[in-house]
């Protein structure tokens, strides 16, 4: 049988290690908890904003060149949601990217990519340590003419 002791320690670690996870300078348990809560908020915001295709406005922009790509750059907390929609797939597309992101020193995070009849990439990157300070113009300046040198 575990003695309550044990089980207070056990739930003491447990209580540290979401204190860590969540980046918590707090001390008591409940403060951790609201800490916590906070930060779930915070990811489920990051989430949608990421899983969200592109607005009502930004699609009625959208070229009428198929291969004419669509680049938006949102500023995060920390980095850059990235979404690039072209309505033709043409080979060596995503590697132009790639390297566009590499040139400029972002390291991507997380992607989702769609190669199939159309081209979609949703992206989330951070600049490396090493980086310059970037702002999104400039993420997207250097994705367009990434792009642009790619297609010709």
């Amino acid at each position: 049988m575990v003695s309550r002791e044990q089980k207070r320690g056990s739930l003491q670690e447990k209580f540290q290690l979401l204190r860590s996870i969540t980046n918590s300078h707090a001390e008591n348990d409940t403060s951790i908890i609201m800490d916590a809560s906070k930060y779930i908020q915070t990811l489920k915001q990051k989430v949608e904003r990421f899983n969200e295709g592109p607005t009502a406005e930004q699609s009625s922009s959208e070229p009428t060149d198929p291969t004419t790509p669509m680049v938006t750059v949102e500023t995060l907390e920390k980095g850059f949601m990235i979404n690039i929609l072209s309505g033709k797939n043409q080979p060596g597309m995503l590697v132009s990217v790639l390297e566009a992101f590499e040139d400029i020193g972002l390291n991507v995070l997380e992607a989702r990519v769609s190669c199939t009849d159309s081209f979609s990439l949703h992206a989330m990157g951070v600049e490396n340590e090493e980086g310059e300070n970037m702002d999104a113009e400039a993420v997207k300046q250097a994705v367009t003419d990434a792009m642009r040198s790619w297609l010709g």
